[in-house]
């Protein structure tokens, strides 16, 4: 049997992190597991008192990549990541022109550009600083 892959990001503020990712990646908002109506209502129901961080979740819409879940915790991001996530904008003759324009419209969303390989990737921080690449 395969196992599903999840990709969870610690965060100061989930709900602005995952509209980015939203924006980056083409994701939605997904729906809170049967039988509840409400996210809130799901994580009142571990009745986690240590547990009060905010969170939230997305999904590829087209089923092809992993969830991303966003969980608010207390302490900060203090080094580089030791894993990152590269948006692919696939390979064609204006590859390079693809990869600036998705840059330029990640850094309008608050993106930083770290490092460019010209003609290769870009590699840039999210609103927190996580790490990712934009490449072919």
């Amino acid at each position: 049997m395969a196992l599903r892959v999840d990709l969870t990001f610690d965060t100061a503020h989930a709900e602005r992190l995952a509209e980015f990712w939203k924006l980056a990646l083409g994701y939605e908002d997904e729906p809170p597991p049967p039988p509840f109506a409400t996210r809130d209502e799901w994580a009142a129901s571990f009745d986690d008192p240590e547990d009060s961080g905010g969170g939230a979740w997305l999904h590829d819409p087209a089923g092809v990549g992993p969830r991303l879940s966003f969980l608010d915790v207390p302490e900060p991001k203090r080094a580089k990541n030791r894993m990152h996530l590269d948006i692919r904008v696939g390979r064609s003759a204006d590859q390079w022109q693809r990869i600036e324009q998705k840059a330029a419209e990640l850094v309008a969303a608050g993106a930083t550009i770290l490092h460019t390989t010209d003609g290769h990737h870009i590699v840039m921080a999210d609103p927190e600083g996580n790490e990712f690449c934009i490449a072919p």
